[in-house]
């Protein structure tokens, strides 16, 4: 995109001079003869800079200058003046303009002037970016709770992340957070800057799997067409994370036994040594002491993974924190889906508080986000909640607030299902992504049933 100037200046020959050098210059140019339709303009249109004359036939340009900083502070104001007393460029600068030139002026001296000053507010806007994304990259690695379980977990992350190339082991049950812990150890540590360079191990084929990790040679196999750079490639100097790590095959561990003791590896089909710095960050849900002495991972491999090992606690034992989470949840899908739900009802945080947790986490933000979706109301209250919720603490068991159709006559249950599974995406518009998450079912599941009882037009 061509970065856009405006010049404003009642000279209409030198409006026209400027116009043809800037267009020549791949600039997409505007040019106006008073301050009022410098205005108009920048209300309308993205500009970048403006060429601000100081004497314009409806006002004074510092005054111009001010309004055009109170409506866009990012645009960067050039003042052109015919005279050439210190005070009036002073005034100018403290005014909020970039820098001032004086009539007469050179054009290829004005040239490097705007070159200079879109190439500084192309460096402000990066520095801008980076903070931004580095913001973002906190709040993913931020792990919230006030239990001490969970105070240990970080002040634990906290004195790794100070190391740099020691590894990690991350245990604990589906949903507790591992990849969030691993999160916080990559952006808590000197690599933060680098790549964070993530793969599940089991939900890759095993021939896949290895070329993904390391990367291919042009021709090592059929459909290598071109060299490909493999995740430890594209994460030197940062972080390689391999989520469940327990379902590798013994084949690929030694691959990766190497890496952590020589950090090099070879691409697939490749001859000659990569090196690389990495920290290796290892998660797993199984139990990788069992599996060594079962054979199935190796012993070596476990040991060096095992330099320091981070266990995620189950939700069931923080009972405290599920309150807190459930209204950072909230927060955070009122923004996602511009809701306006102000919190649960005290029935709701019973249930809430005395459900075990299967699922950790990663369950109850999903019957968080679920109960969000299904209410109308500003509270979540407990027929929001699934079922197996409501069964702790003895409550009836009214279903979801769906308007279900009444069941009159004993029906097929595959005829009932069809019937439920119609209800819901009425209600959800045909959304089915909302419309799985309410039914507690994956998005594949939902569409093959939606298949198998001719649903589509819902």
């Amino acid at each position: 995109m061509k970065p856009s100037i405006l010049i404003v200046d009642d000279d209409e020959v030198m409006r026209e001079t400027l116009s043809d050098v800037l267009k020549r210059g791949e600039y997409e140019v505007y040019s106006v003869g008073s301050g009022g339709q410098s205005l108009s303009v920048i209300k309308k249109n993205i500009i970048d800079l403006i060429l601000l004359d100081m004497r314009l036939p409806d006002g004074d340009g510092l005054e111009l200058l001010k309004k055009i900083k109170e409506f866009d502070t990012e645009i960067l104001v050039i003042i052109m003046t015919a005279y050439s007393d210190i005070q009036t460029a002073v005034s100018a600068m403290k005014s909020g303009a970039y820098h001032y030139i004086n009539k007469p002026f050179d054009l290829e001296e004005l040239r490097l002037l705007i070159e200079k000053g879109l190439e500084t507010k192309g460096l402000i806007n990066e520095v801008r970016r980076l903070h931004r994304q580095q913001n973002e990259e906190n709040q993913k690695s931020q792990i919230y709770g006030v239990t001490s379980q969970i105070q240990y977990v970080k002040e634990l992350i906290g004195m790794i992340s100070k190391t740099n190339k020691t590894s990690v082991l991350i245990q604990g049950e589906s949903g507790t957070g591992k990849e969030l812990a691993a999160n916080a150890v990559h952006y808590n540590s000197k690599r933060a800057n680098k790549a964070l360079m993530k793969i599940n191990c089991s939900a890759i084929p095993d021939s896949l799997l290895e070329s993904e990790l390391f990367g291919y040679e042009k021709g090592a196999f059929t459909d290598a067409k071109a060299t490909k750079k493999g995740l430890f490639e594209l994460a030197d100097g940062g972080t390689v994370f391999l989520d469940e790590i327990g379902d590798m095959k013994p084949f690929l561990q030694s691959k990766i036994l190497r890496v952590i003791e020589n950090q090099s590896f070879m691409r697939v089909g490749g001859e000659r040594e990569i090196k690389v710095d990495v920290r290796i960050v290892a998660a797993t849900n199984k139990d990788l002491e069992t599996l060594v002495r079962e054979g199935l991972f190796r012993k070596d491999l476990y040991y060096r993974l095992k330099v320091m090992v981070v266990e995620m606690p189950c939700l069931r034992e923080r009972t405290e924190d599920i309150l807190l989470l459930s209204n950072l949840f909230i927060e955070e899908i009122n923004r996602e889906y511009g809701k306006n739900i102000n919190g649960l009802t005290e029935d709701a945080k019973k249930l809430l508080v005395h459900y075990p947790w299967p699922g950790n986490v990663r369950e109850l933000k999903n019957v968080i986000e679920r109960a969000m979706i299904l209410t109308d109301q500003t509270y979540i209250t407990p027929k929001q909640l699934p079922f197996e919720l409501q069964q702790k603490e003895g409550y009836p068991s009214k279903g979801m607030d769906l308007n279900p159709v009444e069941i009159t006559e004993i029906m097929p249950l595959e005829t009932l299902e069809k019937v439920y599974l119609s209800n819901v995406l009425k209600k959800m518009d045909g959304n089915k992504s909302k419309a799985s998450k309410i039914l507690g079912i994956s998005r594949a599941t939902l569409r093959a049933k939606v298949k198998k009882y001719h649903l589509s037009n819902n």
